[in-house]
């Protein structure tokens, strides 16, 4: 634990650096932190901060810059909760209040209206297919030797597989399979049986198709955002690489929730690329289930306080829009 002192001094570097982007000397500390001190005991404090890793000095200049160690310790201990203003907490009221349509377009939009509001590049998980149950399936030949089966979710996910047939299959055939599939799949009911051999292959084949495991829904946006975190070209593709790749970013997201955190920083990340940056994330949860998270990706020097409060606001409310539009 750090004393009053070192914790204001620590304070005043990481607010005004997020604040200026620029690093802070002992004179602009002594005035935001309003220290009855002279400069000279601000630098020596200063300095023990950096020998214990909550400081760092760039080598182009004589002020100092937090470390990950002291965003870490700013954000656990000194940060005060931040509630955002009405203004923006209408905003986020009024968007959800308009939200409509399929759920993949719904996170899509939530998506842009998030790195609207942070200028932020924003992530979205969304809720695996399975959490939900079954409103509606249906199988449409799309060519001689393919069929479409499209399943529909009381929580508005969509998955459509399509399946290669037997040109010979008739469409009497397609049709009795996708009349027992709806009643295996949507009446909860036991197969109905058919002496039609076509129609119970393919029965087999569609139910199977459909077992195939879902992946969880990605939604990325406001990338332009990371070209303003970095100065080297290299450093923005690296986090656009890493953004692209679906597996990863779920993995990511879920593991910083289960480390119980709700801001990971820097290399606490795990992801080499993201090493300058910070991921803020909230779980999403419907009646007490988790069913996806939501996160912000930034700079490390990013506004914690407003971003977090953002973050935990929408996802409150993606929660609620989708318990009610599962009702």
């Amino acid at each position: 634990m750090l004393s009053e002192r070192k914790a204001a001094i620590l304070q005043a570097v990481v607010e005004g650096y997020i604040s200026t982007s620029e690093p802070m000397g002992s004179s602009q500390i002594v005035s935001a932190a309003e220290l009855d001190v002279s400069s000279a005991t601000v630098r020596s404090e200063m300095a023990s901060l950096e020998e214990e890793g909550y400081l760092q000095q760039p080598h182009t200049s004589a002020g100092r810059v937090p470390s990950d160690k002291g965003y870490r310790y700013f954000v656990d201990t000194l940060m005060e909760p931040h509630t955002l203003g009405r203004s923006q907490q209408q905003k986020v009221s009024s968007f959800f209040e308009k939200a409509q349509g399929e759920l993949e377009h719904m996170l899509s939009e939530t998506s842009g209206f998030l790195t609207q509001l942070t200028h932020y590049a924003t992530v979205i998980v969304g809720p695996p297919a399975e959490v939900s149950p079954v409103r509606g399936v249906q199988v449409v030949r799309l060519a001689d030797d393919q069929a479409l089966i499209v399943m529909v979710r009381a929580n508005g996910v969509i998955t459509k597989r399509a399946v290669p047939i037997d040109v010979n299959v008739s469409d009497d055939a397609i049709a009795s399979a996708s009349r027992r599939l709806v009643a295996l799949r949507v009446e909860a009911e036991t197969d109905p049986g058919s002496s039609d051999k076509d129609s119970t292959k393919l029965l087999a084949l569609f139910d199977a198709a459909l077992d195939e495991q879902d992946e969880s829904p990605v939604f990325v946006g406001g990338t332009s955002a990371v070209a303003g975190i970095f100065d080297a070209v290299e450093q923005v593709q690296e986090v656009l690489q890493v953004l692209e790749k679906q597996y990863l970013v779920i993995t990511l997201m879920r593991d910083v929730i289960e480390r119980g955190l709700e801001v990971a920083i820097g290399s606490e990340t795990g992801v080499e690329p993201l090493a300058e940056c910070s991921l803020v994330v909230a779980p999403i949860e419907v009646d007490g289930t988790r069913a996806g998270s939501l996160g912000l990706l930034g700079p490390t020097r990013m506004n914690y306080p407003r971003a977090m409060a953002t973050v935990a606001l929408v996802s409150q409310q993606l929660g609620t829009h989708l318990r009610e539009g599962a009702s």
